[in-house]
């Protein structure tokens, strides 16, 4: 049995014997609380502030993900993908790892702040995916039909989105609306964490949504 749980912004914890946490903000620097976790696994997909606040959620022994090697930790494995955040090739806002992690013989996928869409060849590198964590509000990323398209192109069977304004945060992105408005999935609303198992993915893709 797996928790999945949303500290927030693109901070996700993913706990069962081993705790992996993604993209660790610090809360006040962008207006929501911090993570209240510490991880054994802790990936960072790009080296922004509002991503890389590695000691927030660090303990002795935390292995931390910074690059696209693919590595094999207990049970869980890792591997980044390169990509970028803007459409510029990272002229614009640099570099960004896509990480693609198995645990519990569920096979997740964080985009991490994705500012483009996906070539075919990516998407065949990346494979079958169980859980997207995908970035939705804009501005810095991904917007809502763009993300679509990522989704369309990935074809999970649970998508959760991420990265887009709630109540407190500071930056100027949109809320999570104009992605559910283009939604043909089933939507469930999880609040603040869910536990999943292999066996109870859903057959057809379904969105979850996640609040703070």
């Amino acid at each position: 049995m797996l928790l999945i749980r949303w500290h927030g912004h693109s901070c996700f914890e993913i706990t069962n014997d081993v705790t992996i946490v993604t993209d660790p903000h610090d809360g006040k620097s962008i207006g929501i609380p911090p993570p209240t976790i510490t991880g054994d696994i802790v990936i960072v997909s790009h080296d922004h502030y509002d991503h890389n606040s590695i000691k927030t959620v660090e303990k002795p022994g935390s292995r931390v993900i910074t690059d696209g090697r693919k590595r094999t930790m207990g049970a869980v494995q890792v591997q980044g993908f390169e990509s970028y955040h803007d459409e510029d090739k990272g002229a614009k806002r640099g570099a960004n790892w896509l990480y693609k992690f198995i645990c519990d013989d569920i096979t997740f996928c964080h985009l991490g702040d994705l500012g483009h869409e996906l070539s075919d060849e990516l998407v065949k590198q990346l494979g079958a995916v169980d859980i997207l964590f995908i970035p939705v509000g804009g501005t810095y990323t991904l917007d809502a039909p763009m993300a679509w398209r990522v989704v369309q192109a990935i074809q999970p069977r649970i998508v959760i989105p991420m990265h887009f304004k709630v109540e407190g945060l500071s930056l100027p992105i949109t809320g999570v609306e104009s992605f559910l408005e283009q939604n043909i999935y089933k939507t469930l609303k999880v609040g603040n964490e869910i536990d999943i198992e292999k066996d109870e993915l859903p057959k057809d893709p379904e969105v979850w949504v996640f609040t703070l």
